[in-house]
């Protein structure tokens, strides 16, 4: 007998809404099932993410808050790396494993009250893992401010979504950042914990979440945080390294697709120029990873990203991303907008495509 109680039967068995599977199939198999990962995903797309349920992020955020002051008090300023490499194993590993855990003691079994239950709760958990309806949302908010002439509220809407100051941003400026939130959050807020999905299921999953939320608190390059959030900064750095390639190759096609849905004949050469743009500039930027997607946005959209912005009052030059020019970043805005929903569909389907392939009816 295995963990929680499991047993192997004889018999087919059943999950809720699906035809009938193998009892061959492990609990890792039907945890990458195609249905437990559309469901989720129209979940996430219904709700988003409501502050009145509990989420794994929010649970995970209170942890590193606890576990930062705990390693702070107990070592001095210089154990600070070694006090954040602690900050991760303490915050990543249980994460995993209580994901584990759980899928274990929930996933669909034969003849157990749980399986409706267990199979809606591993949902809505997989469902946390992905945040489009959160992106998507904000960045529509910001972009309906704009268009009213209503700048400030346009500004207090991104400062909710991003880490620089917006207080003085410039109409173009709003723009422009929420462009390359778009581009950077498509990566880090849905197609990355979807990659994790698909190759290792809700724990792997679960385990990078804890460590992109562990990037968003500690992983400055700050006075504060240079040594105490280097392991957590390098191991976001690492863990986002494959999907945001593939975010960079989903907006080329994206690009292609949108073209085509418009009638317009130039579909071949913006994709062309995205790709061409992310391979020029994909390095152009602070991050080993958030150039890849920016860049590819960029040229996506014949607009420049990047140049000089303030963090804490302090200015941060970055390096261009796109060529030059006088472009219109409303309607470039918009489109991102667009582009980000195709390349989501677009990795959804793979996606399914590649999880089905393992998932013998």
């Amino acid at each position: 007998m295995t963990l929680c109680g499991m047993r192997r039967h004889s018999r087919k068995s059943k999950l809720a809404g699906r035809g009938s599977y193998k009892e061959g199939i492990g609990q890792a198999d039907m945890m990458r099932d195609p249905a437990i990962l559309i469901a989720a995903f129209l979940l996430d797309l219904a709700i988003g993410d409501p502050r009145w349920l509990p989420h794994p992020v929010r649970i995970m955020g209170r942890g590193v808050t606890a576990m930062e002051r705990f390693l702070r008090r107990r070592t001095g300023t210089g154990n600070e790396r070694a006090a954040g490499v602690l900050l991760v194993m303490s915050i990543v590993a249980p994460a995993i494993a209580i994901a584990l855990l759980l899928q274990m003691c929930l996933g669909p079994r034969t003849t157990n009250v749980m399986t409706v239950p267990g199979t809606i709760i591993l949902v809505y958990l997989t469902a946390t893992t992905l945040a489009l309806r959160g992106l998507v949302d904000a960045a529509r908010l910001v972009l309906a401010e704009v268009r009213k002439g209503n700048i400030e509220a346009a500004r207090k809407e991104l400062s909710m979504v991003v880490g620089r100051d917006t207080g003085n941003l410039s109409e173009e400026g709003v723009l422009r950042a929420t462009i390359e939130t778009l581009a950077e959050n498509l990566s880090d807020g849905f197609i990355a914990p979807l990659f994790y999905l698909v190759i290792g299921g809700l724990p792997l999953a679960i385990g990078y979440k804890a460590i992109n939320t562990l990037d968003s608190m500690v992983g400055y390059k700050n006075e504060k945080y240079i040594n105490f959030g280097r392991a957590a900064a390098k191991l976001d750095d690492l863990a986002n390294y494959v999907p945001a390639r593939i975010t960079g190759l989903l907006l080329v096609a994206a690009a292609f697709l949108s073209s085509l849905f418009r009638g317009a004949p130039r579909s071949s050469s913006l994709a062309g120029n995205a790709f061409r743009i992310m391979l020029r500039d994909g390095r152009n930027h602070t991050s080993p990873n958030s150039g890849v997607p920016e860049a590819a946005m960029a040229g996506a959209l014949g607009v420049r990203l990047g140049g000089t912005s303030l963090y804490g009052g302090k200015p941060v030059e970055k390096p261009f991303i796109g060529d030059s020019g006088t472009g219109d970043y409303r309607t470039a805005a918009s489109r991102a907008l667009s582009l980000v929903v195709i390349a989501a569909s677009t990795a959804m389907a793979v996606s399914l495509c590649i999880m089905s392939i393992g998932v013998r009816p």
